[in-house]
């Protein structure tokens, strides 16, 4: 398939005089198209394309129909339609009234090859950047990120149904890709009918022991398929499907091979003494290899990944003081929605803090980096407070408190208590005394100073039991470099006043974003497999979203702005 960068056709006069005329007031479909058109063009799909062989369909009217298929919620299958019988869909890919459409899998074979080229989010950087054109969006403001759970697209599997239907799904590539390979190397017959069906947990045998005696048959099997792809005489490119690779590891996170007195190889299903993978390492599903199983608290468990959110966070004007402007307004001159500035998508055992620096790398990069940026208690460390006040970022979030035993029972002496002279680079106890060694190490990779009170200081300390409980009978403290730790310090200070209390409510109504996203977009759940398929999901269904307030924002004028009373106004104020 080659590409011929077109951009958006011109639309045809009869589709526009009878979109018109069905749509006096217009539509979202025909604003995207009159709005935002320069976004939904060819060239930055280039690399994605050849230049030989016959010419596709537009990637830039593809993406288009795939903005508006997230705007409304909608299939495939539903999405072709639409570009058949919506009038108003006409219009936006310029099309003629009688145009028959495309095939529904045009759709899905543009996001396989957006994904593979890593073009995940360009149409939503390209909208982004014309709302920056457009003064919609700018660096310095403030800006609010908050992460949700998604679950993939597969099923929940336990290790039994793990195992078998591992095998069972290298057995259906090699059915395809390989097989006369297969035949000579296993016995068809018995192996259709023991992995033809499914792995299903209701089928599963109702004793231990049979789970037990068919978790052995499982791992046999994968290890006579596996020995057989690895063999020397085996060809190559045998090993290099990726349901035979993802076998294997599977095999490896499931089973320990053993030799036992008399030379027979011993099979054996892995228990917690055995060890078992961490779970950012740990394969959930033969079918999707990115899927993980994470936990958040104690009653959210899910397989899958998790999505950022950053958007825009402006607070609504005085009601009273604007409602003379207001009444001379021009459609669409309101103030603006909040519109979404970044999304990033990791598997789901990345924790939020993981996640701060390449969220604020790419809105830097995008020329949109925010001057005050809100956060939950996840997402800072005192490293990254320290890197976005250079950078020009103040992060409001709550960070964590002294996790020492004095300051988490509230009682004795915790840092604060404890004077630092970082010149001397000597420590002064609440009894006067000062410590005797300062060593600078490394701590999780991270730079980090221990201070430490000889014994014979703190022996005789009538303050001994109120400083520490140690065994040696003598205090230690772990610092952070001088910057880190006095950032830290007084990000902890100010959290504490009602000033800041305030300000920081401004961070909950990302999560009427999120909430928006999931009844519009069902965001919560991975249409797709695979992680660069997830991301392109997560970029079309912000971008679905910004095109749903920008939509907003154009069509809210004085005569059809909602109905908000004045009491609504007040508490929103109040909250923000």
């Amino acid at each position: 398939m080659s590409m011929r960068p077109v951009g958006l056709p011109e639309i045809p006069e009869q589709t526009v005089v009878v979109a018109r005329a069905a749509f006096p007031k217009g539509s979202l479909a025909i604003r995207a198209r009159d709005r935002p058109a320069e976004v939904f063009v060819d060239e930055p799909f280039t690399e994605a394309f050849g230049v030989r062989g016959a010419p596709g369909l537009s990637p830039g009217v593809l993406s288009l129909v795939m903005v508006l298929q997230f705007a409304e919620g909608l299939t495939d299958r539903q999405a072709a339609a639409m570009a058949v019988r919506a009038i108003d869909w006409k219009y936006a890919l310029g099309a003629e009234l009688t145009d028959t459409g495309f095939d529904a899998s045009v759709l899905c074979r543009l996001r396989a090859r957006l994904a593979d080229n890593g073009m995940e989010r360009v149409v939503f950087d390209r909208l982004l950047e014309h709302c920056k054109d457009a003064g919609l969006v700018a660096a310095g403001g403030k800006q609010r990120t908050d992460s949700t759970h998604v679950i993939s697209a597969v099923r929940d599997l336990n290790r039994l149904e793990l195992a078998g239907e591992s095998v069972r799904a290298a057995l259906e590539a090699l059915a395809v890709a390989a097989p006369a390979w297969l035949a000579g190397h296993i016995n068809v017959t018995e192996f259709a009918e023991r992995y033809g069906p499914r792995v299903d947990g209701w089928r599963m045998p109702p004793s231990q022991t049979k789970r037990d005696r068919l978790a052995q048959v499982f791992g046999q099997d994968a290890i006579a398929l596996c020995r057989a792809a690895w063999a020397d005489d085996a060809p190559a490119w045998i090993r290099e499907i990726e349901a035979v690779g993802l076998l294997r590891q599977v095999l490896a996170q499931t089973y320990i091979v053993r030799t036992d007195a008399r030379g027979r190889q011993v099979i054996k299903k892995r228990d917690a003494d055995d060890g078992v993978p961490p779970g950012q390492l740990r394969l959930a599903s033969p079918y999707d290899s990115d899927a993980r199983w994470a936990a958040k608290g104690d009653d959210l468990f899910w397989m899958g990944y998790k999505i950022h959110v950053t958007e825009t966070c402006t607070t609504l004007p005085d009601a009273d003081a604007d409602a003379d402007a207001d009444a001379d307004a021009d459609v669409g001159t309101g103030v603006m929605s909040n519109l979404i500035t970044d999304v990033h998508t990791t598997d789901a055992t990345v924790p939020d803090v993981k996640a701060t620096a390449p969220i604020q790398r790419k809105l830097a990069e995008h020329g949109v980096q925010p001057g005050e940026h809100y956060l939950d208690s996840g997402y800072p460390s005192a490293d990254l407070i320290t890197k976005a006040l250079k950078q020009g970022i103040r992060m409001v979030t709550p960070v964590l408190q002294d996790h020492s035993d004095q300051a988490k029972a509230a009682e004795g002496f915790d840092k604060n208590a404890f004077t630092i002279n970082w010149k001397t680079r000597q420590v002064r106890c609440p009894a006067g005394r000062t410590s005797s060694h300062w060593n600078p190490v490394k701590q999780h990779g991270k730079d980090a100073i221990v201070i430490t009170f000889s014994v014979l200081t703190c022996r005789d300390c009538p303050l001994q039991k109120q400083c520490t409980t140690s065994k040696t009978g003598r205090r230690m403290l772990t610092l952070r470099p001088e910057e880190l730790h006095e950032n830290l310090a007084r990000a902890r200070a100010e959290q504490k006043t009602d000033t800041w209390k305030n300000k920081y409510a401004l961070r909950a109504g990302v999560e009427g974003t999120i909430n928006q996203a999931l009844d519009i977009t069902g965001i919560r759940r991975a249409r797709y497999r695979g992680l660069p398929k997830v991301r392109l999901q997560h970029a079309f269904s912000a971008t679905a979203l910004n095109v749903i307030r920008l939509d907003a924002h154009w069509t809210t004028g004085p005569l059809n702005r909602p109905r908000t009373s004045r009491l609504e106004r007040l508490s929103y104020r109040l909250s923000a």
